[in-house]
């Protein structure tokens, strides 16, 4: 239920530019800003400024591991 409310907030925030926080392995964090660029049945990718594409799964932002950090909507 959760993962479907994730998908349609990334889904109507589709070209919108936002700042994003990743928590990845061993403490490592990474701030960053990019564009929400498409969305896929399991994960959605991000275009960062430096024209580079990350992608992320849906359940990354359910765990905390992904997070908007510059939205009114945020934390779900």
């Amino acid at each position: 239920m959760m993962i479907d409310k994730v998908k349609s907030i990334i889904i109507k925030n589709v070209g919108l530019k936002h700042k994003f926080k990743f928590n990845g392995s061993r403490n490592q964090i990474e701030e960053f800003e990019g564009i929400i660029n498409n969305y896929y049945p399991k994960v959605f990718t991000i275009l960062v400024n430096d024209n580079t594409i990350k992608s992320f799964s849906y359940s990354d932002i359910v765990t905390g591991a992904l997070e908007v950090i510059d939205c009114d909507f945020w934390p779900l």
